[in-house]
């Protein structure tokens, strides 16, 4: 059952109506994506523990990790696409764009891990919810990343190597899965001048998250370093984005 509310309240609704971007305190998405059905937290937590090396960096950096799927999702119900290359025009990104790019599927289980199905149906209702009428669309494509970046003493890990940027769909939710012996990693929302800064937050605490409308603002992250660079240093996140199919 698809709670019948957006569980977002009004002030943050109003924010995000506004500025085209939401910064969401853990407790807040955490009571927002509660009604959905979010559980079993620590065992979604741990698949990032299995992600491959991201190799297509132009930068020929070796920081990133990631698994990749696609979904659809209509009223509510959410149908896993077969596997597929990300693809991105280099209009939005110029470092790894203009190609296709296959990287490891997410895994069975965590495709219907009730975590990252709580996710998947919150995004989407809000995202129907913001939508005009005219434009709502029978059915939502959703690209789901999960990423680990990692840092170590004489490598910043880098979370948008791209820089300041859109990612040319509709809206892009981005979800704090942990942060393990990290400084910085400061997102910063730009207007689409890209020179005027609209705001700027870290995304700290597990379930801190950031709801940006894609047609109305850039955003970017900066380079995290260790705190203690004799111990593993590294950023996990997830990022769902969602545009017309």
């Amino acid at each position: 059952m698809i709670p019948s509310c957006t569980a977002l309240n009004r002030t943050d609704e109003a924010q995000l109506h506004k500025q085209g971007f939401l910064f969401l305190p853990a407790h807040h998405a955490q009571a927002w994506l509660t009604p959905y059905g979010l559980k079993d937290w620590e065992s979604f937590v741990a698949s990032w523990n299995t992600l491959g090396m991201d190799r297509y960096m132009a930068d020929s950096g070796r920081y990133r990790r990631r698994r990749y799927g696609t979904f659809s999702i209509n009223s509510g119900h959410i149908t896993r696409k077969e596997h597929q290359p990300h693809y991105q025009s280099r209009d939005y990104n110029l470092l790894n764009g203009g190609i296709e790019r296959w990287f490891n599927p997410i895994s069975e289980e965590i495709g219907n891990h009730p975590a990252l199905q709580a996710i998947l149906k919150a995004s989407a209702t809000l995202a129907d919810h913001l939508a005009q009428e005219h434009a709502r669309p029978t059915s939502w494509h959703v690209e789901v990343h999960q990423f680990r970046i990692e840092a170590a003493v004489h490598t910043q890990g880098r979370p948008t190597p791209e820089g300041m940027h859109r990612d040319g769909v509709d809206w892009v939710f981005v979800f704090m899965i942990n942060r393990i012996n990290i400084r910085e990693g400061v997102t910063s929302i730009h207007a689409l001048n890209k020179q005027t800064e609209l705001g700027s937050f870290t995304l700290k605490d597990p379930l801190d998250t950031a709801i940006v409308n894609d047609h109305r603002v850039y955003h970017g992250v900066t380079a995290v370093e260790p705190e203690d660079p004799s111990q593993p240093a590294y950023r996990d996140v997830l990022v769902v984005t969602l545009r017309y199919e």
